[in-house]
C-alpha cells in the first residue's frame, strides 16, 4: 500500500500548501477534514494538524478524535493543532498580548531533538495567530523558542507527538523544508519514492478497477479541476466518459468554442451545450452578487441534468 501522510484540516489558508511541501519531499499525501477522516490504516505513516482561523478556547472550535492517531503513529501539530493538542492535554492557552503574525526568528532550538535537527539558531520563521501557549503539561518537553514565544516547538515524551506555533510549510520560514523533512522522512519513515506519474499511474488503475464498464457523466467547467479529472478518467475508461460542457453566456468572447475545440483535441468525450438564454432569464432582474450567484449554480445543475438524463445507462456522477 501506497505510504501516506494524513493532513487534517481546520481550515486553515495553508492547508494546501502544507500538502505541497510533503508532495515536494516525493511522499504522497491526502487532506481530509478534522472530523471526517478515513480508517487508520497501516499506510499512513503520519498525521499533521493544519492551522485554522479558529480559536482552541471558542466553545463551538473544531475538536478532532484522536484516539486512533496519538500515541500510535507520528502526529505534528501546526499552530493551531499545537494549541489544540497542548490545551487537551491539560496545558494553557491563553491570547497573545500582541498577535503573533509575521518573521520571527528561533532563539533556542533543542539541537539533539529529531523534529528539530539540522535547523540552525537564528532561523526565521513566520507565525501567523492570536493565541500562544502559556503553559504545557509535565511531560511536554520545549524543543524551540523564540524571543517572544517561549513554547514555539514541543515535543511530547515517551510518543511522537510534536507541536511548533510556526508555520513550516511558507516561503517565509528559511528552514521549514528541513523540519518537514525530519518529520515526514525520519519520524514517520516515509521512502520518498512517490512522484505525480505515479500517482497518474495508480490513480487510473483504480479507477479501472473501479469503473470497470460503467458510464460515467462529468460536468466540465474549462478549468484545471475538472479538466485534470476528465483526462484521468479519459485514460481509465476511454468513451465512457461522457463530458458537458456548457455555454452560460459569462465567458469571455470565443472562448466556448476554444475550450471545446481544445477537449475534442485532447480526445475527451465531450458535448457542448449552449445555453446563454436560459441563465440570462435566470439572472435578469438580480443586482446582489449572492443572489446572482445562486442563480448560475441553480440554473447550472438545471441544465447539466437535463442533458445528464439524455445519455443512457450512466452509473456515476463525476467532478474535479
Amino acid at each position: 500500500m501506497q505510504e501516506t501522510i494524513l493532513i487534517l484540516d481546520f481550515g486553515s489558508q495553508y492547508t494546501q500548501l502544507i500538502a505541497r511541501r510533503v508532495r515536494e519531499l516525493n511522499v504522497f499525501c491526502e487532506i481530509h477534514p478534522y472530523n471526517s477522516f478515513p480508517e487508520i490504516t497501516s499506510n499512513f505513516k503520519g498525521v499533521i494538524l493544519s492551522g485554522s482561523p479558529f480559536s482552541v478556547r471558542d466553545e463551538d472550535s473544531p475538536v478532532p478524535d484522536l484516539s486512533e492517531i496519538q500515541t500510535k503513529i507520528p502526529l505534528l501539530g501546526v499552530c493551531y493543532g499545537a494549541q489544540f493538542l497542548a490545551k487537551e492535554k491539560g496545558g494553557e492557552v491563553m491570547p497573545s498580548k500582541i498577535r503573533e503574525y509575521g518573521r520571527a526568528n528561533l532563539a533556542f532550538i533543542q539541537k539533539e531533538n529529531e523534529l528539530m535537527k539540522g535547523m540552525t539558531e537564528g532561523c526565521q520563521v513566520w507565525m501567523s495567530h492570536g493565541d500562544t501557549i502559556l503553559k504545557v503539561p509535565d511531560n511536554f518537553e520545549i524543543v524551540a523558542s523564540t524571543s517572544d514565544v517561549e513554547i514555539a516547538g514541543y515535543k511530547v515524551k515517551n510518543e511522537p507527538t510534536y507541536g511548533i506555533q510556526f508555520h513550516p510549510e511558507v516561503y517565509h520560514t528559511t528552514e521549514g523544508m528541513t523540519l518537514l523533512k525530519n518529520f515526514v522522512v525520519d519520524i514517520c519513515g516515509c521512502h520518498q519514492i512517490w512522484t505525480p506519474d505515479s500517482f497518474v499511474e495508480t490513480t487510473v488503475k483504480d479507477l479501472k478497477l473501479k469503473l470497470q464498464n460503467d458510464k460515467v457523466v462529468l460536468g466540465l467547467s474549462g478549468g484545471v479541476d475538472s479538466s485534470v479529472s476528465a483526462v484521468l478518467l479519459d485514460r481509465a475508461i476511454g468513451k465512457n466518459l461522457h463530458c458537458i460542457f456548457v455555454d452560460n453566456g459569462l465567458l469571455r468572447k470565443d472562448e466556448f468554442e476554444s475550450v471545446l475545440d481544445s477537449y475534442k483535441h485532447m480526445g475527451l468525450n465531450v458535448k457542448g451545450v449552449r445555453s446563454q438564454e436560459k441563465f440570462f432569464t435566470a439572472l435578469k432582474g438580480i443586482t446582489d452578487p449572492e443572489a446572482k450567484r445562486k442563480a448560475i449554480g441553480n440554473t447550472f445543475i438545471e441544465v447539466f441534468d437535463e442533458e445528464a438524463h439524455k445519455i443512457q445507462d450512466v452509473k456515476w456522477l463525476a467532478q474535479g
